[in-house]
């Protein structure tokens, strides 16, 4: 689950792809003109079929020979890689398409993190409470600014995790953080979030105490403000004219419509030998 590298011409065609299929730019079944997106992009075919391949290994698109390059359902999408995460909240979504996938992945924290902190009060090494007690010392650091209190914040999650000692638990870090990366961005940067450090803090002091049932009580208090800290935000945004990020999707990639139909496809699936990979 190692995170895509986003380096070059080559990685920003992949990004500009993949939120372009997110987004619903291009839809799903839709049969890429590749010829089309390789002149709008300006690069190589080479190049795009490429950046396709990225895609296709976290299940966006496929190719056949009689069809050429398509969008796959959204059913086959790999939805909890941590770069279709990424992209989906860096794509210039909607605020509500924003605030509903921050939900979602509230939901999955909420079954996921209680019962982890349970082990890592368990089976908690000296080594990972010196490493919690400078992560949730960073987070004490308000001056540092917004950017500084989301990487501390990360840092506390991603520590409670290896606290479990499960090396499962810990590759989940790569499903949470994309999302708690966005959310803290948001509450981070605005003034109506509550504090973080006392309740990381409970969290931490359950775990010192090998206290199971006082951690998992703990956390869930944690998730129930991270949840408030975000409906505030998003309400605080549209009391003064739009949600956070509500306004950000009329900001996306969109290319010019071409025949009524979205920019790099076909208008049929009829198949063309150099759209084959």
């Amino acid at each position: 689950m190692t995170p895509y590298a986003r380096r070059g011409v080559h990685g920003q065609t992949v990004e500009t792809l993949a939120r372009r299929v997110l987004s619903g730019e291009i839809p799903e079944g839709a049969t890429l003109d590749l010829p089309a997106l390789q002149s709008e992009l300006d690069v190589s075919l080479t190049a795009l079929r490429e950046s396709l391949k990225v895609l296709a290994a976290k299940g966006m698109v496929d190719a056949r020979q009689k069809r050429g390059t398509f969008v796959r359902p959204r059913a086959d999408w790999n939805l909890l890689d941590a770069d279709v995460l990424r992209w989906q909240f860096a794509g210039g979504t909607s605020g509500s398409a924003d605030l509903g996938l921050l939900h979602n992945l509230g939901e999955v924290r909420g079954i996921i993190e209680p019962a982890a902190v349970r082990l890592a009060a368990l089976r908690r090494t000296d080594a990972d409470l010196t490493a919690l007690d400078e992560a949730l010392d960073a987070m004490g650091r308000h001056d540092l600014g917004a950017a500084h209190a989301v990487q501390a914040d990360l840092a506390f999650h991603r520590v409670l995790l290896a606290a479990t000692h499960n090396e499962l638990l810990e590759r989940m870090e790569m499903v949470i953080e994309s999302g708690l990366a966005h959310r803290d961005e948001i509450v981070h940067s605005s003034p109506h979030g509550e504090d973080p450090v006392p309740s990381h803090s409970a969290v931490l002091s359950a775990v010192r105490a090998q206290d199971p049932d006082a951690a998992e009580a703990a956390m869930r208090a944690l998730l129930e403000q991270a949840v408030r800290d975000l409906d505030l935000v998003h309400g605080a945004g549209g009391a003064a004219g739009g949600s956070a990020g509500g306004d950000r999707g009329e900001g996306g990639e969109r290319g010019p419509a071409t025949g009524g139909r979205p920019a790099g496809t076909q208008g049929t699936t009829a198949p063309r030998p150099e759209d084959s990979q």
